[in-house]
């Protein structure tokens, strides 16, 4: 049986019966593993008889007619510039521009794989991928030296300025001795480069190198391990 609006007059009862049958699961007819593209075709010419399309600034309005005499509207929001189905996530685009002026897109890419981040497509990020989304949403690139210009420094920075290890300047935030904020997890720790000159955490520091300095050998107690 061919389906075809033109020879509807003329099919037979056996075929108007299954027509009528396909008509009450249209569904499967079209999502039948056999069914070919022009066969759906076919069924949308004959179940539609025009199609109006309006097009506004921000949005595409289409009037269906179908044949026997409804008509359905549907409306749908225009894409923007540069912008696709494969959109990244609100979250994401956010945090990549809080993370942009923090460290370079390579890094990023780092903190978003981490977080188990992944772009419009479902991908995991790279340096190209980061900078792709900052040109798209007008995110400009980290600077280099932008984060000292602000006063901030990073977990490494503030080492050096303590003459401490990274785990121990850790567990002087953990303790809430020296204030960080870290943007999300994984991402990296900010301290401000005025706590960092306090005389509390100064003062904590110095404790802090002391502890780790080697104590004095004591050749008394040399003497008995022998």
């Amino acid at each position: 049986m061919t389906l075809d609006a033109s020879n509807v007059a003329g099919l037979s009862a056996s075929d108007r019966e299954k027509l009528r049958t396909l008509g009450k699961d249209l569904s499967r007819a079209w999502s039948h593993p056999g069914v070919t593209m022009e066969t759906r075709k076919k069924i949308v010419r004959m179940l539609i008889s025009e199609i109006i399309v309006n097009v506004t600034d921000d949005s595409i309005v289409a009037i269906i007619h179908w044949h026997g005499g409804d008509h359905s509207r549907v409306e749908v929001r225009k894409n923007k510039a540069g912008q696709t189905r494969w959109t990244t996530s609100a979250d994401v685009v956010e945090l990549v521009r809080v993370l942009a002026r923090q460290m370079p897109d390579a890094s990023i890419a780092a903190v978003l794989n981490r977080s188990g981040k992944v772009t419009g497509r479902g991908n995991g990020w790279s340096r190209p991928s980061v900078c792709s989304l900052r040109h798209q949403r007008q995110i400009p690139p980290y600077r280099e030296g932008e984060r000292a210009e602000r006063g901030e420094a990073t977990l490494d920075e503030a080492a050096v300025a303590l003459k401490l290890s990274r785990t121990a300047v850790r567990r002087l935030i953990g303790t809430g001795t020296i204030s960080a904020r870290q943007i999300c997890p994984n991402a990296p720790w900010i301290v401000r480069q005025e706590d960092l000159a306090s005389p509390v955490v100064r003062q904590a520091a110095a404790q802090r190198r002391r502890s780790q300095r080697p104590r004095p050998e004591n050749p008394l107690q040399n003497a008995l391990e022998l």
